[in-house]
Formats: C-alpha cells, structure tokens, sequence
C-alpha cells in the first residue's frame, strides 16, 4: 500500500481498492469506442505497484491493432484519469502478424 501526502487530505492511503472504481470511469468513457467495433475491456488485476492488468474481450481480444488501442485509448484514459496508475497491460494482446487476428470490420 502505497501513503501520498495531499493539500486536502493529511494522509491518504492509495490502494488498488481505492483505484478500481476510478479506473472503471475511465474505461466508461472510451467503452463506446470500444463497443462499437465489437469489443470490450475487464479490469482482471490492479497490482500492489499500481499494474492494471486488462483482458480485451470480445473483437478487441483478436484484432490486430490490439496493441494500438491498449496504448493510445485504453493505457492514456487510465493514467490521465488515475496518475497514481504505474502501468496498464492486456494479458491477451493479439500479435498483428497472428494468422488468427481478424479485423473488427
């Protein structure tokens, strides 16, 4: 458990706990985009030092662009929303040279 000293608070304790539901408004605001090609996101892990570890579910977990999408949509939505957050991976990014990778359209 991480301690952060803050102007408002005289000690708060920064826990994956205390980030999940932050983290999930996050993910609510770039669902939509996700939804609309098929796919989604799930919070499987927030890690001790502050690692989100997502499946990509749906068109999301076989397109090639997998990769793309967790760190340009995804990975910037969680850390602009959540800074504390160290790092986001997906466990089950799709390779874009993957013979099974199909494209969302």
């Amino acid at each position: 458990m991480k301690h952060y000293q803050s102007d408002n608070m005289e000690n708060s304790i920064i826990s994956p706990e205390t980030l999940k539901p932050r983290i999930e408004r996050a993910l609510d605001g770039i669902r939509p985009y996700l939804e609309a090609d098929g796919g989604n996101v799930r919070i499987l892990e927030i890690t001790d030092d502050m690692v989100v570890k997502l499946e990509l579910l749906g068109s999301c977990g076989s397109c090639p662009m997998s990769a793309m999408t967790l760190r340009a949509g995804v990975e910037d939505a969680i850390k602009r929303a959540v800074p504390e957050v160290s790092a986001v991976v997906a466990t089950n990014l799709t390779a874009f040279d993957d013979p099974r990778a199909k494209m969302p359209f």
